[in-house]
């Protein structure tokens, strides 16, 4: 079926073959129903990038459904499907579930195989389930996860069985969370971060604690380093992976008597607003000049920022710092945010 990344330089565009993920789950026996609309290639919080329309919070249509996988993540919510697959790079499997009030997972990196996936940038991307339960989206998870020889990140540990892991909740103990340490992150508490957002962390902690969770705080200093470093290393990324994207091979093709015209005019057409803001950026991180002052200081933030805690679980806002939100606000916001990089 037709697979555009929600770009205009894909339209029409059918691949010859499966992704690993789609591939298990048909082998499997699910029945896949379609698409969804998405950020275009990925880069985006609001599925409102795509260019062809803008996907509405299935909840309050006056809302955006986060993204980039907000089609997933609203096909879901509003049962139009099972579960949906959705690729998480920097939230865009989580950010979405949280705004459409389904329950969406981003495997550790290798866990499924990426062989199929449209790249965006290929050392975050992530292939994930939502579904409306924990339960649908584990049993999405053990069809999709494993080895794959076609990709040689996918990781070659076995996988369990993850429902078989899942207790029913007639069956908890008085305190089933006794003994399980769960760490918050100071820094995503502190300035900058919607009071809701904040208020429901505590609501949490507080639930938490009534089934005998121990909450403590934990910290990561270079927190405030993580969103410029991703930005960099993604960008980047991005601008050398969709390099590809020049007319000859496939997608969309503007015909020019001159080679260098049709790849300008054809990118120029194809591609939106967002994906040539990050294109731009990635190329400058990478260009001779500024390679050590931007892409090698994001990939040392990386390799420095801490990775152990002595808790069983960090609780953490994560990037994003406001709730669901209005198309007009959300746009105010990210017009700020890209002001700002």
């Amino acid at each position: 079926m037709p697979t555009t990344c929600g770009s205009r330089i894909l339209k029409d565009f059918e691949p010859t073959y499966d992704a690993t993920s789609v591939a298990k789950l048909r082998a499997q026996g699910a029945v896949i129903v379609g698409k969804t609309n998405m950020d275009e290639f990925g880069m985006g919080s609001s599925t409102e990038s795509s260019a062809y329309a803008k996907t509405c919070n299935p909840w309050d249509l006056d809302r955006v459904p986060g993204g980039s996988s907000g089609g997933s993540a609203a096909a879901v919510a509003s049962q139009q499907c099972l579960a949906a697959l959705g690729s998480d790079t920097g939230g865009s499997i989580r950010q979405p579930a949280n705004f459409c009030g389904v329950v969406g997972l981003k495997p550790t990196y290798g866990r499924v195989s990426r062989y199929g996936l449209v790249a965006y940038a290929s050392s975050l991307d992530c292939v994930g389930p939502m579904g409306l339960t924990v339960e649908d989206a584990a049993i999405t998870l053990q069809a999709i996860a494993g080895h794959d020889s076609n990709d040689a990140t996918a990781s070659a540990e076995e996988i369990g069985s993850y429902t078989e892991q899942l207790v029913a909740k007639e069956d908890f103990a008085e305190k089933p969370l006794a003994g399980v340490k769960f760490g918050v992150i100071t820094e995503t508490m502190g300035e900058g971060v919607d009071e809701g957002v904040k208020e429901l962390i505590r609501q949490s902690t507080t639930h938490l604690e009534s089934l005998g969770a121990e909450i403590v705080d934990v910290s990561l200093p270079m927190f405030d380093k993580g969103l410029p470093a991703y930005y960099v290393l993604a960008a980047s990324e991005a601008s050398s992976n969709l390099s590809r994207y020049d007319g000859v091979r496939y997608g969309l093709r503007e015909n020019r008597e001159d080679l260098e015209a049709m790849y300008g005019d054809t990118r120029s057409t194809g591609f939106g607003a967002e994906v040539k803001r990050r294109i731009l950026m990635g190329t400058f991180a990478l260009s001779a000049g500024y390679y050590d002052a931007y892409y090698k200081r994001a990939q040392q933030v990386c390799a420095t920022s801490p990775h152990h805690y002595e808790v069983n679980v960090v609780l953490s806002s994560g990037l994003l710092t406001f709730l669901a939100c209005c198309v007009a606000r959300f746009e105010h916001w990210f017009s700020r945010i890209m002001g700002k990089l």
